[in-house]
């Protein structure tokens, strides 16, 4: 592996060029702005589980693109079916036969899933389902997790800035696994207001530690759903085939009326999914929803690609196979530095903070020193682990996080 200390001219020089035409250099959580030196900011290529930055240096990613490549970098199979439709047509007049055939895949493989509609990425999945929600309830209210981020619309938008208020008169929190909380909500928006609830597979929060669910609120949602004719959506961008090779809590027998997806379901081509029932049909085919590139069909024939290759070379357990193991040995780490961590969520999504570590500065001393010797991590974000991710990538990783553990125990000591 090159060092990836070496030079950084290339991805300075191109952060200068990009100042002075775009805002902060970059924008959204794409920017390094708030992250250690270390990190690159441009990337040149990648390859299975590694990416290059511009100036050559190569990392193992545990980032994967923030989630979409879920089979690796230029997953070859994923990237022949991309090809050949690439050859007939990508953005054409209408959609190809892929569209059909995506739809039918989706149906088939997600319990709840009676039909489907494609869009460009979460915001646009998110956002489907609420108007749904809305068209076939008469409702406007909307009721979600205090702290969860299902899109930069206006609706669902964690920041205040350039959000009119009159946008979130319609907008009420719970606490995740806390049904007392969701009650309050639905009593504060009145029940009869209320057309959806929106709910991930598990609490994945920036910036905090993560919140598997536990049954009873899942089956308590659905119930209380039922109970006042809401829909129950559940956002699956993040979650959605790395945990279940259908919905996620299908393993819970507890299923949502509509669902959005995005993120991994095409291996790093840009698709987002809107899922329902049949309850919700009508809904969806009354809104008015269209983009200009919603029917590309190259990214509708990568995600068949992706979904048939995840269920058949099973790559959720490659996946677990993979956290257990960077797991594992973070564990051991910690506890031979004395510095106390905190691994939670799904080992396929994996969390890391540490004790104490209000404003991150151990977290950032922790990822800035893994960037320096090759891996890249998050210091308030979940990583994510891919189908492509070897014993030695892992081992690798846990070179850097070793050294990263020493800094940080020379820099704040024990815990």
């Amino acid at each position: 592996m090159n060092n990836p200390a070496g030079s950084r001219e290339v991805d300075q020089a191109l952060r200068t060029r990009a100042r002075d035409v775009m805002p902060n250099g970059m924008y959204g959580h794409l920017s390094v702005r708030r992250l250690p030196p270390e990190y690159p900011q441009f990337y040149d290529h990648g390859a299975g589980a590694r990416v290059w930055d511009v100036d050559g240096n190569e990392y193992v990613d545990l980032m994967c693109g923030f989630g979409p490549n879920i089979l690796g970098y230029r997953n070859s199979i994923v990237e022949n079916a991309a090809s050949v439709q690439r050859e007939r047509g990508d953005t054409l007049s209408g959609p190809g036969e892929c569209m059909v055939e995506l739809a039918e895949l989706f149906v088939s493989s997600v319990s709840h899933a009676h039909w489907a509609m494609f869009a460009k990425n979460g915001t646009d999945a998110t956002s489907l389902c609420l108007s749904i929600a809305r068209a076939t309830t008469g409702r406007s209210a909307v009721v979600m997790d205090n702290g969860a981020y299902h899109g930069w619309a206006g609706w669902s938008n964690l920041s205040p800035v350039g959000v009119s208020p009159q946008e979130r008169v319609n907008v009420f929190r719970y606490v995740y696994n806390d049904l007392p909380s969701v009650e309050l909500a639905f009593q504060e928006a009145g029940p009869e207001n209320v057309a959806a609830v929106f709910v991930s597979p598990f609490r994945h929060n920036a910036g905090s530690d993560q919140e598997m669910v536990t049954g009873e609120f899942a089956r308590g949602l659905r119930e209380l759903c039922d109970r006042f004719g809401a829909a129950l959506v559940m956002d699956e961008v993040r979650a959605g085939f790395r945990l279940h090779h259908g919905g996620s809590w299908e393993p819970l027998g507890v299923e949502p009326d509509l669902s959005a997806w995005s993120k991994a379901i095409g291996n790093g081509y840009p698709i987002g999914a809107t899922l329902g029932s049949k309850k919700f049909l009508d809904g969806a085919e009354r809104i008015f929803a269209t983009g200009s590139f919603w029917f590309q069909a190259v990214p509708m024939a990568a995600a068949i690609a992706t979904i048939q290759t995840l269920q058949a070379e099973n790559g959720i357990d490659a996946m677990v196979r993979a956290g257990n193991r960077l797991r594992e040995g973070i564990d051991r780490q910690s506890k031979e530095y004395g510095v106390e961590v905190r691994q939670s969520g799904p080992v396929q999504i994996p969390n890391l903070s540490f004790a104490g570590d209000v404003e991150f500065e151990r977290a950032l001393a922790f990822c800035g020193a893994a960037a320096r010797n090759g891996v890249i991590l998050h210091p308030a974000h979940n990583w994510f682990l891919c189908a492509a991710h070897t014993d030695e990538d892992i081992d690798r990783a846990l070179e850097a996080t070793e050294d990263a553990f020493r800094t940080v125990r020379a820099k704040f000591g024990g815990t």
